[in-house]
């Protein structure tokens, strides 16, 4: 039951467009912005939301020992496709899709600010 999670970034025109890439297969799409500090991304599939944004006290954003954000997807060709997509845009994989649990199929990376991201499958 989340409302939305925000994700860090240190230059927000190149986390957008990586972004863009990564969750478009996802359903993924903009959202709203606030201003140029942070961009929304949604889906109608889901009512969660993710938000991209440079840090509110102007310092450096950096990356959560232990945090990760899981992004749904409702097939596994859906967690194939966002993986490569995030390769493609510069991410660097932290554990390549596939079967991790009876139930689960997942796909690891880190985004372009080293965020570590799961995209995955329950089912």
């Amino acid at each position: 039951m989340i409302g939305y999670a925000t994700i860090g970034t240190n230059d927000l025109d190149r986390a957008k467009d990586f972004y863009d890439a990564v969750l478009e297969p996802l359903g993924g799409r903009r959202t709203f912005a606030n201003g140029e500090r942070m961009q929304f991304y949604g889906s109608k599939e889901t009512p969660g939301m993710i938000a991209i944004s440079k840090p509110y006290d102007e310092q450096p954003a950096t990356v959560g020992n232990g945090s990760m954000f899981g992004l749904p997807a409702a097939t596994t060709d859906q967690v194939d496709a966002a993986h490569a997509a995030a390769i493609a845009a510069g991410a660097t994989c932290d554990g390549p899709p596939g079967q991790r649990m009876p139930t689960f199929y997942g796909a690891y990376f880190r985004d372009l600010d080293g965020n570590k991201i799961c995209v995955f499958k329950l089912g």
